[in-house]
């Protein structure tokens, strides 16, 4: 039996307080992602910024095949036990030699972890749509991208970005928000496939977005005012409920990059077919 270990990233606090609010967790939305285009493979959730946290029911890393590492509001760069926990978790992965696959959070505690730098991005907060993601010469080329096309869009929110590169690792894809959006990162006895952006997010989470950061974009300049967000919020919901209405997704600007699940989630099918399925 093929079995996936996900590192949930958000504090047990998080986790409650996104309950109460009818949000899933990190690696929920990973889990249905994975499970989606996998169901045969089996996942277990390491939340691993609680104290006290092992890897589930007794299991070893030789157990698994592969390490995902899920979303976080967390920073990187704090030196809070939440965030070097996880450091330490990757690390621990890549040393037992486990593949391993990381979106935003994922992609950010590894540049950590193998060396290199993340900081607070002075463009301010890339959400909802990553637009334009560009692939460069190394990333037309690598496996995680076959079933992209060199330009795309991608559901996404981050405030923090990778600003200096681990030694060895290699710039995959670009655009103007953040010029690390994809990237491979050597660690240990294995590497890690990293995304900014998040393919395993769906519109409906998409609609979470606008709805718990509504305020903040409001601030932000993203919308005018609430009456314009919510119209804007409603649009991605009805879409959301009928990815069929080509009318909406026109209004929106987004494209089958973003509405059709199998390319939206490209990266993670690619991964779990080469480095855990071992197809071609």
């Amino acid at each position: 039996m093929t079995r996936l270990l996900l590192l949930e990233g958000n504090t047990a606090e998080k986790r409650a307080k996104g309950r109460e609010l009818g949000v899933r967790s990190s690696s929920e939305i990973y889990a249905e992602a994975i499970a989606a285009h996998f169901p045969q493979i089996e996942l277990d959730v390491l939340n691993g910024a609680d104290e006290g946290e092992e890897i589930p029911q007794g299991r070893r890393w030789a157990d698994y095949a592969g390490f995902v590492v899920t979303g976080s509001s967390l920073h990187a760069y704090d030196a809070d036990f939440a965030v070097t926990n996880q450091i330490a978790l990757i690390r621990e992965a890549a040393d037992n030699g486990l593949p391993i696959f990381g979106s935003c959070w994922g992609l950010q505690i590894a540049v950590m972890a193998a060396g290199g730098e993340v900081a607070f991005n002075p463009r301010g907060r890339e959400v909802g749509f990553a637009r334009k993601i560009a692939l460069n010469d190394a990333g037309l080329a690598h496996p995680m991208f076959r079933a992209k096309p060199c330009v795309f869009d991608a559901p996404c929110i981050h405030y923090d970005e990778v600003v200096q590169m681990p030694a060895g690792a290699t710039l995959l894809a670009s655009n103007s928000h953040s010029t690390v959006q994809a990237a491979v990162i050597p660690l240990g006895q294995s590497e890690v496939w990293a995304v900014q952006y998040h393919p395993e997010f769906d519109l409906a989470q998409l609609v979470q977005l606008y709805t718990l950061y509504a305020d903040d974009m409001i601030v932000q300049g993203f919308f005018a005012d609430e009456a314009e967000l919510v119209s804007y919020r409603e649009k991605i919901a009805r879409l959301a409920g009928d990815p069929a209405q080509a009318g909406l997704a026109w209004q929106l600007g987004i494209d089958g990059d973003i509405i059709d699940p199998k390319q939206r989630a490209a990266e993670i099918i690619a991964w779990v077919e080469t480095q855990i399925l071992k197809c071609t």
